[in-house]
């Protein structure tokens, strides 16, 4: 299950309530939404307050969800009053996925972190060492949290994410008094707008110039780097994916994964597909595509071609197999088995698009050392 779960991740990755008969009155009008490419949530800035709209925490998710961020003393309209509200800057949090530890690392508020979930699975080494020191609490895992640990330890704020409109753990710590913030970066399908939940963070933590500044780099990298394969006459073909047993899973054409290889200046085979998921294809339906493609881009669980062709002698049919054309993600892990990938990757979509760019056509990158992806041998 979790080679499957593994290769599944391999493969992918309130509008403002008037303000009707609110004292003082909000500046509506005067304020902009900080966030330019994500599409799950907003940010808006007043005077004495913020407020985060979450619209789009999971797939069709019929709820949003308001919160009110302010500092100590600050004057909040009535009409805000029922929204929930949260004091920043937060002292202390809990977080649940392990693709929010990056934008704490990023934030320098990594000592903020009080709890997670399955602490094997975090690879970032500042964070290993609090939890070698016991200064982050093991919750349990996200499908059961350990309800009767976070109520005894209060935090402040914690982050969580739901898979669909029923997460009665969250709605059980929140009837419990806890201030439950959704956090729905992994439905955003752009790679920059996975990136720019860092904003989120930034917010909870009043630090959000840093926030800026960084999303800002991580922005201008990326779009550098894009410019550079624009003009590329060159398109290389790309497959993606392995077997899971009679099954091969691959990136749908409209995924995050997919935008990554079309950015990159590749003619990924399955582009042409609709949806932002996964496909689960018949192996005669891969090699009838993918027979001779030029590049194989994150073949599963494997690291080696001797992985590859112990597992099935069919992978080594394939072009990209003969040619030693296939680059992997999951060789790089953390200290406990963690592949960094997962973790960082949505937060550093710049070194991701570099990658594949130098993987692709290195002439354009010559000085970029590859980070995540790792060629087979």
């Amino acid at each position: 299950m979790k080679l499957f779960i593994n290769l599944l991740l391999s493969i992918l990755l309130f509008s403002f309530m008037g303000c009707q008969n609110s004292k003082p009155p909000i500046k509506k009008n005067s304020t902009t939404n900080e966030v330019k490419h994500a599409t799950g949530f907003s940010l808006k800035n007043y005077d004495d307050f913020s407020i985060v709209t979450v619209s789009n925490p999971w797939p069709n998710s019929n709820k949003t969800f308001t919160y009110v961020l302010h500092k100590k003393n600050s004057i909040i309209p009535d009409s805000l009053k029922q929204f929930q509200h949260i004091q920043i800057p937060i002292k202390n949090i809990v977080v649940t996925s392990t693709t929010h530890i990056p934008s704490l690392e990023m934030l320098d508020v990594t000592e903020k972190l009080i709890g997670f979930p399955n602490l094997n699975y975090i690879s970032s080494e500042k964070v290993r060492a609090r939890i070698e020191e016991k200064k982050i609490k093991e919750l349990g895992s996200n499908q059961s949290l350990n309800t009767e640990a976070l109520i005894d330890m209060q935090p402040e704020v914690i982050i969580g994410y739901g898979i669909d409109n029923s997460n009665p753990t969250l709605d059980n710590l929140q009837k419990s008094g806890l201030k439950v913030v959704l956090n729905g970066d992994w439905n955003e399908q752009s790679p920059l707008g996975k990136a720019e939940w860092i904003k989120l963070f930034g917010a909870l933590f009043d630090k959000q110039t840093l926030a800026n500044s960084l999303f800002k780099n991580i922005e201008h990298e990326y779009t550098t780097t894009l410019s550079l394969v624009k003009n590329s006459a060159q398109k290389p073909s790309i497959l993606a994916g392995a077997l899971y047993e009679d099954k091969w899973y691959l990136p749908q054409g409209e995924s995050w994964g997919a935008q990554f290889l079309a950015n990159a200046g590749g003619n990924y085979l399955l582009q042409q597909t609709k949806g932002t998921g996964s496909l689960a294809l018949s192996f005669e339906e891969v090699i009838e595509k993918g027979l001779n493609a030029d590049f194989w881009i994150g073949p599963g669980q494997f690291t080696s071609l001797a992985d590859l062709a112990k597992a099935s002698e069919n992978y080594t049919k394939f072009k990209a197999y003969k040619t030693k054309n296939i680059y992997t993600f999951s060789a790089k892990k953390g200290k406990t088995g963690g592949v960094i990938y997962y973790e960082l990757a949505p937060n550093r979509p710049d070194i991701v698009l570099k990658d594949l760019v130098k993987i692709l056509h290195p002439d354009l990158l010559p000085n970029h050392t590859l980070y995540f992806f790792q060629k087979l041998n």
